[in-house]
C-alpha cells in the first residue's frame, strides 16, 4: 500500500490538471454515473467539532475511496488547520487498500479547484478583480486557483484579524503576479469584485448583497454549523449552483445553512436552485444569461471532488516513484 504524507501530495497536485479532472468527476455525478452517498459525522458537541466519512466512486477514473474528515472551526485561532483528513483508495476490481494519503492537503485543493471550475462556467470572461474573504488555507488555495482560469490582475484579501489579511497578502504578493492587498473589512473587499470567494467561519454572512456589485460571481465554500456566509438578498437574487441538490439540501450537519435557512423560512423553494455544476458541463442547464446577473456556487463538498484528486495523486506518485509502500499484517 502506497502511503503519501502532506507535502508529497502537495508537490502532486497540479491546479490545472485538478480543475479538469473535476469537471469530469462533477459530469459524471449530475449524469448518476458515479457514487457519493450523503456523509454521516460524529458531532463534538463540546468542541463545535465532527468528524465525517465520505465515501465516493468515479468510473471514469477509476477510483474508489472513503474520505475521514474532522472540521473543527475553533481551530482558526491556532496553528492547525480547521479541516484535516486522511483519504484510503481502494482497487475498484477487488476492494483491496492500495493508497494511504493526507486528504487536509487534497481538502484545501480540491475545494478550490471546484470554485474555479465554477468561475471558469459562470464567472465573466473580463473577470480582473478578486475579492478573497478569509485568512486560512481555503483563502489562500482560492487566490491561487482562481488566477488559473480567470486573468486577475488585483487581489483583496480581508478577514476576522488584520495581522493575518496582511501575512496573507504578503504571501500571495509573492507567489502571483496580480497585485495583492489586505483591507480593512469584508464590504471593502467587495467593493467593484468581479470574482469572490468566501471562505470563513463566521457566524454572520460576509456575502451582503449592498456590499456586492453588478455582475458579480460568488464562491462560498465556508461553514458553521451555527452560522453562514451569505445574507437572504443575496441568495434570493443570485442565480444559484451547487455539487448536488441532494448534498446542498441534505439535513444538518451535511448540507448549507446558506440555503437550508431560507428554505426553511419559506425566502425560497428547492427549485431556486438553478443547476448543478454538472449540469452546466453536460448542456442541460444554461449558465449566465447577462453581464450584470450575480451567480453563486455554494459548495458543501461532495465525495467525487476527493477521489478525482485522489486519482491524480496516486497516478503521479506511481510514475516518478514518490511515497513509501507498506503491507498491513
Amino acid at each position: 500500500m502506497l502511503v503519501l504524507g502532506r507535502s508529497q501530495v502537495e508537490a502532486l497536485l497540479e491546479v490545472d490538471a485538478l480543475i479538469d479532472a473535476l469537471a469530469v468527476a462533477m459530469a459524471d455525478l449530475s449524469a448518476g454515473r458515479a457514487s457519493a452517498p450523503e456523509r454521516v459525522a460524529a458531532l463534538v458537541p463540546g468542541q463545535g467539532g465532527l468528524l465525517a466519512a465520505m465515501p465516493g466512486y468515479v468510473p471514469s477514473t477509476p477510483v474508489l475511496m472513503s474520505k475521514l474528515v474532522s472540521l473543527f472551526p475553533h481551530n482558526a485561532a491556532t496553528a492547525l488547520p480547521t479541516h484535516q483528513a486522511v483519504i484510503m483508495v481502494f482497487d475498484p476490481e477487488t476492494g483491496q487498500p492500495t493508497a494511504l494519503l493526507d486528504g487536509t492537503a487534497i481538502t484545501a485543493a480540491r475545494t478550490a479547484a471546484c470554485s474555479a471550475l465554477s468561475a471558469r462556467l459562470l464567472a465573466r470572461e473580463d473577470a480582473t478583480v478578486l475579492a478573497v474573504l478569509g485568512t486560512g488555507a481555503q483563502a489562500r488555495s482560492h487566490a491561487h486557483a482562481m488566477c488559473q482560469v480567470r486573468p486577475i490582475q488585483q487581489i483583496r484579501v480581508a478577514g476576522r484579524d488584520p495581522r493575518k489579511a496582511a501575512a496573507l497578502a504578503a504571501e500571495l504578493s509573492g507567489t502571483l503576479t496580480a497585485e495583492v492587498r489586505a483591507v480593512p473589512t469584508y464590504a471593502a473587499a467587495l467593493d467593484g469584485a468581479d470574482i469572490a470567494a468566501a471562505t470563513t467561519h463566521c457566524l454572520e454572512p460576509v456575502i451582503r448583497r449592498p456590499w456586492l456589485t453588478p455582475g458579480v460571481h460568488i464562491t462560498s465554500v465556508g461553514y458553521n454549523p451555527d452560522g453562514r456566509e451569505i445574507d437572504d438578498a443575496t441568495i434570493a437574487q443570485a442565480l444559484i449552483c451547487v455539487e448536488t441538490r441532494q448534498a446542498a439540501l441534505a439535513p444538518f450537519p451535511a448540507g448549507s445553512n446558506d440555503l437550508l435557512n431560507p428554505l426553511r423560512d419559506g425566502l425560497i423553494t428547492a427549485d431556486h436552485i438553478h443547476a448543478e455544476l454538472g449540469e452546466l458541463l453536460s448542456g442541460t442547464k444554461t449558465g449566465r444569461t447577462t453581464p450584470g446577473q450575480i451567480t453563486l456556487y455554494k459548495s458543501v463538498g461532495v465525495a467525487v471532488q476527493d477521489a478525482a484528486a485522489a486519482a491524480l495523486v496516486v497516478t503521479a506518485a506511481r510514475e516518478r516513484g514518490i511515497g513509501e509502500e507498506i503491507t498491513l499484517r
